[in-house]
């Protein structure tokens, strides 16, 4: 009679069997195939196929069993001992078996020796690894663009590693994160599924909070109007922590597309400048006026005249003096951002018909060398007032001009209304 396989003699496939337990991303299909294939590899070594021979798993309780199938015939007429038993060798596991009957006999791994076991084992974990892998990938694959939150498990100085619930390892390079985040280990974080990649058979899933499409879903979170539809987010740029401009635009008359966002007192939009380490966030109604749409683009500044160019896709705004450093922005962010924002290349000048005593920054072309003129003009500076209204540190950043540089040009410029 069929004896039942002991404990010591399959211990190394159930112990298989319990970390493939542990393992993620598996459906029990996949599972079950995986474990009938390696198996049936093992047998098919021993015997030379593994067609006539039936595997049963029960992989909650780590069982396996294997039974061999073979036809009796008559003695002496065996031609295939891997399908055929002879009629002797039949009945003496039973003995009412008849010619012409099926004969299954339960297999013991114990006689396939240790190092096949261990082979099959070996090659099970590769296999399931594998599948757990493929698993990952095709979950955050089908997850790109979702926001997601996780746990710091480790910072390093070019990457942070998130570990999300089912432990999977998450990786949030520092170019992605907002220059003001700090993690240590143990902290929440949230960011957006940016990309997923198979290096190596191995899923590497990007996480990124500068990307305007975290951003985006953040509004998402917190307005259900954009959540549902209502209002739609047309378009979003970014210097992350430092500022962003979204223009919004709602097919309902009837809903104010910026004040939905923005909410009562500022109470939607004040949990997304939070998370996103005090980012001023500029929310702009849109328009397909042009003019119009570089104008809001550009607040707080208030522009007297715009000009443009379609063809140059150029804009040529004229502002009052004291509005030049609003439309300019810390950093020429605020005309950087708008500029992105409408698709403009964006010039700012001075109205001159408030400024007839400024001077054509061309004038100084005897004692200031022409490229450096050129630096000037590019953005936006094209009278010496307008070169003095303005920071040195905001010039230096917004020009490939040295500090020692425009300190002279500064001198130069002044000496002209001394």
């Amino acid at each position: 009679m069929k004896k039942t396989l002991e404990k010591d003699e399959n211990a190394e496939l159930v112990d298989a069997f319990s970390e493939f337990k542990e393992l993620k991303n598996i459906d029990r299909a996949s599972m079950m195939s995986i474990l009938e294939d390696v198996f049936k590899n093992m047998i098919k070594k021993k015997y030379g196929t593994a067609d006539n021979f039936d595997i049963v798993i029960n992989t909650d309780k780590g069982d396996l069993e294997a039974f061999r199938n073979r036809l009796i015939v008559e003695d002496g007429q065996v031609e295939d001992e891997s399908t055929q038993i002879s009629y002797s060798e039949a009945i003496k596991v039973e003995p009412d078996f008849e010619v012409g009957e099926d004969f299954s006999e339960k297999i013991r791994f114990s006689d396939f020796g240790r190092r096949a076991v261990l082979a099959a084992r070996q090659n099970l974990m590769a296999r399931v690894q594998e599948l757990e892998k493929e698993g990952i990938f095709k979950k955050y694959k089908d997850r790109v663009g979702e926001i997601i939150t996780g746990e710091v498990y480790q910072t390093w100085k070019k990457e942070t590693l998130v570990m999300d619930d089912d432990s999977n390892e998450l990786i949030l390079p520092k170019n992605e994160q907002i220059p003001s985040d700090f993690f240590k280990k143990g902290d929440s974080v949230r960011a957006v599924v940016l990309r997923v990649e198979m290096i190596n058979g191995t899923p590497k899933i990007i996480l990124s909070r500068t990307s305007p499409l975290f951003l985006e879903k953040l509004f998402e979170l917190e307005v259900p109007e954009v959540f549902d539809g209502l209002i739609t987010l047309k378009k979003i740029v970014r210097e992350p922590g430092e500022r962003a401009k979204v223009a919004v635009e709602s097919y309902d008359d009837r809903i104010d597309p910026v004040g939905a966002c923005v909410g009562m007192k500022g109470s939607r939009i004040h949990g997304i400048v939070r998370e996103l380490r005090n980012e001023n966030i500029d929310v702009i109604n849109y328009t397909t006026n042009n003019p119009l749409f570089i104008s809001r683009a550009l607040a707080p500044a208030k522009i007297t005249t715009i000009k443009l160019d379609e063809e140059k896709k150029r804009a040529s705004v004229f502002l009052k003096p004291d509005q030049v450093s609003l439309a300019i922005g810390k950093g020429g962010n605020n005309i950087k951002l708008a500029g992105r924002l409408t698709g403009y290349e964006i010039d700012v000048y001075r109205d001159t018909d408030e400024d007839s005593e400024d001077v054509d920054i061309d004038e100084f072309s005897d004692e200031i060398e022409p490229w450096i003129l050129d630096e000037l003009k590019n953005i936006g500076c094209d009278t010496a007032k307008s070169v003095l209204e303005l920071p040195i540190e905001d010039l230096v950043k917004r020009t490939d001009l040295e500090e020692e540089t425009i300190k002279e040009v500064i001198r130069i410029l002044k000496s002209e209304f001394e």
